[in-house]
């Protein structure tokens, strides 16, 4: 059987069994039709695509299929959601059959912030004229956590290349063939580094998501990045929270309840699974560490320590507040994911994590927030407490790898 067919046809299944769910659909046709013609998209306004990740790790390997009880039971692979699947238009276009969002597929020459603004206005593909710049949320449904880098170098992209063009940096012009970065419309509230204004972007070639400097800190020359325009679902990355006034908060647009506050403790990655496995909250049992797409749908990139002196989530949600690397109050911690990020010769070492505070390290000497509230990096699944925290990284990334978990489930 042709297994891309295969998924294809779950996750239109997956679609049409949303219709039944009656209060949380949405209707795009006035934003545009998705594959390429007139048919209707119906269903969750703000649908989760999975990442793709099927395979089960310990803290440093590739193992078999955990059972319930077991170590490691509940990371990303146990749980299957939405499917990525895919329509290419002919016309230089790619549907996504779960989100209702169409997207350019070659995305051209890198080009400034400014310059991509400029450009959509005017912008015209698959006889379509309403593209627009993806905000963080748009973008990042299309991150794939099967890719694969190794240091400065790429291995597999994190995102679909049979649907979607995804170029490297030119090392001929001193680029990392890390460097092919895709910025989204979503600038960072707060500064990044020593002042510098900041765009939200994710790179389909390392994995991660942060906040890339608008500008050039040694020239104040525009920066240039990447950009993948959309069109179709306005409506998608807008939450639509309800506090059930029992520690539980529903997301109507995603169709995830989340734990409301955290519980205050830290852990590797190995026993926050164990944490969440285990939790009973709202009369239900069925809670699970959240992967990397779901944790990134409850980030706030409207709010920062810096600007609103809270971390990047809604105010319905409660955050533990933390010391920062030097001792200062006022920050916030990373939260564990259940995805894997594969990196470097032990690919298998490290999840992915979210920072709803700043994302710090120590440069020259200076703690800064060099990535940005919200931004998605990742840590080593397990080390000593006496190692940790410590710096990592050109940025001195700060490793905590003793993170706080928030527990999601599904509605429905």
């Amino acid at each position: 059987m042709n297994f891309k067919y295969l998924k294809t046809t779950i996750s239109l299944i997956t679609i049409f069994s949303m219709i039944s769910c009656g209060d949380d659909t949405i209707d795009t046709t006035d934003d545009g039709e998705v594959d390429g013609g007139d048919i209707e998209f119906t269903g969750l306004s703000y649908e989760i695509v999975d990442t793709g990740v099927l395979d089960f790790y310990d803290n440093d390997a590739i193992i078999s299929a955990p059972s319930a009880g077991d170590a490691f039971y509940g990371q990303d692979a146990t749980y299957t959601g939405n499917e990525p699947s895919y329509t290419d238009n002919g016309d230089g276009t790619v549907t996504d059959n779960v989100t209702g969002l169409m997207w350019q597929q070659n995305m051209g020459d890198k080009m400034s912030y400014a310059d991509a603004v400029a450009l959509v206005e005017t912008f015209n593909l698959g006889e379509y004229s309403d593209w627009r710049i993806p905000t963080i949320k748009e973008l990042y449904s299309l991150s794939n956590f099967t890719g694969r880098c190794f240091g400065d170098d790429a291995v597999d992209m994190f995102i679909d290349i049979n649907y979607f063009d995804q170029p490297i940096g030119d090392e001929s012009i001193g680029e990392r063939e890390i460097d092919g970065q895709t910025w989204s419309i979503t600038e960072y509230v707060g500064r990044v580094m020593n002042g510098d204004e900041a765009v939200f972007g994710y790179n389909f070639v390392d994995g991660r998501l942060k906040g890339y400097p608008k500008y050039s800190p040694a020239t104040g020359a525009p920066n240039t990045m990447y950009f993948r325009m959309v069109r179709g679902n306005t409506a998608y990355g807008e939450n639509d929270f309800t506090d059930n006034g029992d520690g539980t908060i529903t997301d109507h647009a995603t169709g995830l309840m989340w734990q409301q506050v955290d519980n205050g403790e830290n852990y590797d990655w190995e026993n926050a699974l164990e944490y969440a496995e285990s939790l009973t909250l709202g009369d239900h049992s069925d809670w699970r560490m959240p992967n990397a797409k779901e944790l990134q749908s409850i980030v706030d990139y409207t709010r920062s320590p810096q600007t609103t002196n809270s971390p990047a989530i809604d105010p319905l949600f409660t955050c533990t507040s933390i010391l920062d690397y030097n001792g200062n109050p006022g920050q916030f911690g990373y939260y564990w994911s259940s995805s894997p990020l594969q990196d470097g010769p032990t690919p298998y070492t490290d999840a992915v994590y979210f920072c709803f505070g700043e994302a710090e390290g120590l440069m020259n000497g200076q703690l800064l927030d060099v990535h940005g509230a919200g931004a998605q990096r990742n840590d080593p699944k397990a080390g000593s407490t006496d190692d940790f925290p410590d710096t990592f990284g050109p940025q001195g990334d700060i490793r905590k790898v003793y993170n706080f978990i928030r527990c999601v489930r599904d509605v429905n």
